[in-house]
């Protein structure tokens, strides 16, 4: 059966109807498309008398496309313990992300083959409570594979300029670069870098240092590691016909440098993070390693240049970089000699599950409103990856996955309400504005405040492009 939302505040995210407005939403209960929107109440009303269909009154709560997360690290196979699929899209479906993209790290094995790539798909079956697309990677060696994995339906690859942590997933050269870019044009699939080089100061401290300071870890990874590797990437973007982008910027240094290589014609992206533009360096304690992540979070001068950029345009969206670990590797255990070593923790930050209200509960302050937060975390994430056919808006034709939430509405950052699997997280006991009620996928309630999760439903979405250049989304 076909089902309708009803809202007095419904956004729909669509040049036709810009603004928020009270009416209807119908989704097909055949395919789980948007098939037709009600302007006016009296309009639900009228259709009503004529049809039968199944219901949701959400009142004031604003109904909006189900945001979309392009990066989050669930690292099943092979270090399950730190995240699994299972409970990431748990965590996706309680703060309104309806679709996520997997990162091609910390799975064992990473996804930088096509063999890899059916490991990371079948790991996912019947485990995924919101759609699901997969990165591969892009390391020392693979560039014989890319073209393979474009056509079986990656978003896009993912590379690292400095060591990424892990073993099995290797650092680029710039060689390596000018390879795989090679291999990747006119393919339209974009390659995302962790820009970061190692440069004079990286790990350069004294034996006296004190490892448990925040500031002795921010010390060893200035923004110069940032600026010069985001120097490279600009001149890699102009000189290739290949959309490039730059994940977690931290450093508002290197802006100047995005901005030359756009007005240049590079076809460049940015995106940010929840931490660095809720979090300061000022604010973090010693010994607190649940604050660790690469690149750092810096100083709340540098956070105000972040904000601007994002006002500004120069940064594109705002993800959660959701990399999690057990408390083992975040030294967060008691009776450890190294707790709070922040030179020895994982780098890594949890927050897939609230990322909608920690941008929310700042932006208002900087102007932006509900049409500013769609775009930078549903419209701009799904066109970086393909998926904005689909994905991204409630309009005809459009996969009916829907965001109902409170903007009003506050809560308070506690263990009991986290989903995803390891719980440390900077953000405890922060009191939050913006409360989810509601997501659903393709029309199907994957979760609700009042009574939590539906069954795992999701699809695995494989951007089929073939090899002629022509794409469409499978679903799988």
């Amino acid at each position: 059966m076909d089902t309708l939302y009803v809202s007095n505040r419904i956004f729909l995210n669509s040049d036709q109807r810009p603004e928020l407005f009270a009416g209807g939403i119908l989704v097909s209960g055949i395919d789980g498309k948007v098939s037709k929107i009600f302007d006016t109440p009296k309009e639900v009303q009228d259709y009503m008398i004529e049809n039968e269909v199944d219901m949701y009154d959400f009142g004031d709560l604003v109904v909006m496309p189900g945001l979309i997360d392009s990066h989050v690290h669930i690292n099943e196979p092979g270090r399950t313990e730190w995240e699994g699929f299972y409970t990431a899209t748990k965590a996706a479906a309680a703060g309104g992300f309806t679709t996520i993209c997997d990162m091609p790290l910390n799975s064992i094995p990473p996804t930088t083959t096509m063999a890899n790539l059916r490991t990371k798909v079948n790991a996912a079956r019947g485990k995924i409570f919101v759609d699901v697309a997969f990165w591969g990677g892009v390391v020392p060696g693979n560039a014989d594979e890319l073209r393979e994995m474009i056509y079986a339906g990656v978003v896009g690859f993912k590379c690292f300029l400095c060591p990424s942590g892990v073993d099995e997933f290797g650092h680029v050269s710039e060689s390596d670069l000018h390879v795989a870019l090679r291999k990747m044009e006119g393919t339209g699939s974009v390659l995302a870098f962790h820009a970061e080089v190692e440069c004079k100061g990286h790990q350069d401290h004294a034996p006296d240092v004190n490892p448990k300071k925040y500031q002795t870890f921010l010390q060893s990874r200035p923004d110069q590691m940032e600026a010069e590797a985001i120097d490279l990437v600009a001149k890699l973007s102009q000189q290739y016909d290949v959309p490039c982008h730059i994940v977690h910027l931290s450093a508002a240094r290197a802006l100047p440098s995005i901005r030359t290589a756009r007005a240049n014609g590079a076809r460049l992206t940015v995106e940010t993070c929840h931490h660095y533009l809720s979090i300061a360096a000022e604010d973090i304690p010693d010994a607190h390693t649940e604050f660790k992540c690469c690149p750092p979070i810096r100083a709340r001068s540098n956070q105000d240049l972040l904000w601007q950029a994002v006002c500004d345009g120069d940064i594109n969206m705002v993800v959660s970089d959701h990399s999690p670990s057990t408390p083992g590797m975040k030294l967060l255990t008691s009776g450890s000699k190294n707790r709070g070593d922040f030179l020895k923790a994982w780098g890594g930050i949890s927050s897939v599950q609230f990322g909608l209200p920690l941008f929310w509960t700042n932006c208002q302050r900087y102007g932006l409103q509900i049409p500013d937060l769609v775009r930078l975390l549903c419209t701009e994430p799904a066109k970086m990856c393909g998926l904005d056919s689909v994905k991204g808006r409630l309009e005809v034709g459009y996969d009916g996955d829907i965001c109902v939430w409170d903007p009003e509405d506050t809560f308070t950052v506690t263990r009991d309400i986290i989903e995803f699997q390891n719980k440390a997280n900077p953000y405890m006991d922060r009191k939050l504005r913006g409360v989810v009620h509601a997501s659903f996928i393709r029309g199907y309630p994957v979760y609700r405040l009042t009574e939590k999760f539906g069954a795992p439903t999701g699809n695995i979405l494989l951007k089929k492009v073939s090899r002629r250049g022509s794409k469409a989304i499978k679903f799988n």
